[in-house]
């Protein structure tokens, strides 16, 4: 004769809900989703949205046309050209030193030194660094006042001006050269000892050597981060607004008076311009994307 299982036991081991099944793994990267959430995916829509809408909310597409008005136009091309500046020169210079300090013999102190000082420069921006710059190469600025006293050289009287174009790239270069030796040095490590070593064997010059294995490997590397220096650049409001004022018309400053200043004063068009921007930097940062994964499959 058998008998009746228990109510309890049964409900063990009827298929429901359970605790135990659940899995906490995601647990950890709920404050990433929430943070990515709150602070870059809804602002980003409510951007986009305000973008086609006029001061009453009513669809338009009067703020995009605005954009090729010749003064956002001439706004967006300045910021192009700081921005690709700061990345080209940041990104060579970048990847020498970061050569140097891993692969060119140089005492072992150096790269952790570097690495350390990159990663606080790195994030070293805003209204700070412009005030660092002009306390160093301002008119008045200590650099200027040493050379003047002890070589006789004034700087401003040969040209140089830290409120200009180049002023404004020279203080971007500050970060960009630490984020560029920051992302390239993983790159750097994975060039593996033996290819130098087995080209060498073969008979191959060092300038074969970098043509047909070191620059093919670290090219897409290269690329990428160069790109993801203009985007850097690209975006930076504090440090130019900071330094230059708005004597320099680039478009984040044009964004901000569009949507903060008491003269230039249409938010929808503001929006417009911050879709501008994202449209530009979401393109560099998804061609780096594609570029870094290119360089991991040959780093593997």
């Amino acid at each position: 004769m058998t008998q009746s299982a228990s109510p309890q036991a049964l409900s063990s081991r009827a298929p429901g809900f359970s605790l135990s099944r659940v899995s906490w793994d995601w647990l950890g990267v709920v404050p990433f989703f929430l943070f990515a959430i709150l602070f870059l995916i809804l602002p980003t829509a409510f951007l986009v949205v305000g973008a086609f809408q006029d001061s009453v909310g009513n669809f338009t597409l009067r703020n995009i046309a605005n954009l090729t008005q010749p003064s956002i136009v001439a706004a967006y091309w300045i910021s192009i050209k700081v921005s690709a500046a700061s990345a080209i020169i940041g990104g060579a210079v970048g990847f020498l030193i970061a050569y140097a300090a891993i692969a060119g013999g140089v005492p072992g102190w150096i790269r952790p030194t570097l690495m350390t000082f990159s990663g606080v420069a790195s994030n070293f921006a805003g209204v700070p660094l412009a005030f660092a710059f002009l306390a160093t190469l301002g008119r008045t600025g200590l650099v200027t006042a040493i050379l003047i006293k002890y070589f006789d050289f004034n700087i401003y009287q040969h040209g140089f001006n830290l409120l200009s174009f180049w002023g404004l790239v020279l203080t971007y270069l500050y970060f960009q050269i630490s984020l560029m030796i920051l992302i390239m040095a993983p790159a750097i490590d994975g060039l593996k000892r033996e290819w130098r070593e087995a080209a060498t064997i073969l008979g191959a010059t060092t300038w074969q050597y970098w043509r047909y294995i070191a620059l093919p490997v670290l090219g897409p590397s290269l690329l990428g981060t160069t790109l993801l220096l203009f985007a850097n650049a690209f975006g930076a409001i504090a440090t130019a607004y900071g330094l230059t004022g708005s004597s320099l018309n680039i478009v984040t400053i044009l964004l901000f008076a569009q949507i903060r200043g008491d003269v230039l004063h249409d938010q929808n068009l503001g929006y417009a311009l911050a879709l501008g921007m994202i449209v530009i930097t979401g393109a560099s940062n998804i061609a780096y994307i594609w570029l870094r994964a290119r360089s991991e499959r040959w780093q593997r």
